[in-house]
């Protein structure tokens, strides 16, 4: 399954070993992991095993994060797309999940809000998901923001992991 969305500028589709230098140029950026674990990939090889468990989520359920590429350019300039968490994550189960990672001279030109625009309207008209939930580091403000553009609402504060994470939600009943 090739899922394909196009918006304004980008095309969302399924990751593809031929992502692998772009991804890891993303990937190998500290900044870019500041508030992910701060653990930025080292090798190819992480990120061809990056894709291998997307592959394994496609076809186990459908859907997990997608590549977005910039329809001038045909550049992968990161990824974005819902998550099936079969596995719990802060009293929750068997739930969807928004993510989002671009690479880092692509922030701030807004795509990543209008890549989860994209994913949310597929997640809820195309999944019938009655909520979408994302996670962040409190201290990532930006991310906080485009969440909060998109309507989701911060539900608490959680240890994930050790560390204080955010926990969103966005309703069905809420998405434009």
């Amino acid at each position: 399954m090739n899922i394909l969305i196009e918006t304004e500028r980008l095309i969302l589709r399924e990751l593809e070993y031929t992502d692998e230098n772009d991804l890891f140029e993303m990937d190998s950026d500290p900044e870019v992991h500041l508030y992910i674990e701060n653990n930025p990939v080292k090798s190819i090889d992480e990120v061809t095993k990056a894709i291998e468990m997307l592959k394994k989520q496609y076809a186990e359920n459908g859907i997990a994060r997608w590549a977005v590429v910039d329809k001038l350019t045909t550049e992968c300039i990161g990824w974005a797309g819902i998550k099936y968490f079969r596995e719990p994550l802060n009293n929750h189960v068997n739930f969807y999940e928004l993510g989002y990672r671009f690479k880092r001279k692509h922030w701030g030109k807004g795509f990543a809000t209008e890549a989860s625009t994209a994913i949310l309207d597929y997640g809820f008209k195309n999944l019938n998901a009655d909520k979408i939930y994302a996670i962040t580091d409190p201290k990532n403000v930006n991310s906080k923001r485009v969440l909060t553009k998109l309507g989701f609402d911060l539900q608490e504060t959680f240890d994930y992991a050790g560390d204080p994470t955010d926990w969103f939600v966005l309703k069905r009943s809420s998405w434009h």
